[in-house]
């Protein structure tokens, strides 16, 4: 990453670790993802990020780590939790959102995955963002990076309630194409009012994939992680959005 210009400069390596550049910026809040100035450089930072070429095929990785995740939740966690979760009807979930998500006309680049506030650095002297945090990084389709981006526009890690999202402060209509079209225009172009209707279509339906994604994370969390976090509340909301959004986005599917 480091040589296609991302994150921190990396200065050295030795056995056991490495040496990165110290960024003098610092971590955004929840508040500053709203900040239209700020929005719109994490627009154009994510297009670039979009754009990184690396060698091999540019295989969508979603679906296939989606599956994995569902297999290893339904390993580590209970037969009752599973029950209580309903882990059995999201085999089919997945295959039918693969189905109805993928598309020609989808652009694939390499992304983020994982694109809430802090993990995106901001530097007030220079006004520039930096994207940190590479651990979910893969090619996938745009659509579900910037999708995955406004969803985490409903959390606020800070809180006494951490786990709890807000989804009334999921972005407004204006509040996401203002997004979009700066990640359009960033490319040099201006973008064509189809072009980023289309855009805005398929990063709904995406924002599907991103609940169920982060639902089956926060079940395989709850019984691997020790951090202080409620992880089985955070992935009942997940799937409740995703209960709650798909008959708009799919229909009745």
């Amino acid at each position: 990453m480091s040589k296609h210009g991302q994150g921190p400069r990396l200065l050295g390596r030795f056995r056991n670790g490495r040496i990165e550049e110290f960024i003098h910026a610092r971590t955004l809040s929840a508040s500053d993802l709203r900040d239209p100035a700020i929005s719109a450089l994490i627009a154009t930072k994510l297009r670039e990020f979009h754009e990184l070429d690396f060698p091999g095929t540019k295989k969508v990785w979603l679906w296939d780590r989606l599956r994995n995740w569902l297999r290893e939740a339904k390993r580590v966690c209970p037969l009752e939790e599973a029950k209580a979760f309903h882990l059995e009807v999201y085999e089919e979930e997945i295959s039918i959102l693969a189905k109805k998500l993928s598309g020609s006309h989808q652009h694939i680049g390499y992304c983020h995955n994982d694109l809430q506030y802090g993990n995106i650095m901001f530097n007030e002297e220079t006004k520039s963002v930096t994207i940190i945090d590479y651990e979910y990084a893969t090619y996938n389709p745009v659509a579900f990076d910037i999708a995955n981006h406004f969803c985490e526009m409903a959390a606020d890690y800070h809180t006494e309630t951490p786990h709890v999202m807000d989804y009334t402060k999921y972005p407004g209509v204006e509040e996401r194409l203002r997004f979009l079209r700066a990640y359009l225009h960033s490319s040099g172009k201006e973008p064509g009012d189809s072009e980023v209707q289309q855009l805005l279509q398929d990063v709904e339906k995406y924002t599907l994939a991103s609940h169920l994604t982060w639902g089956v994370w926060g079940i395989i969390s709850e019984h691997v992680n020790e951090i202080d976090f409620d992880y089985k509340e955070y992935a009942k909301q997940r799937f409740q959005q995703y209960w709650i959004r798909k008959p708009d986005m799919l229909g009745s599917s």
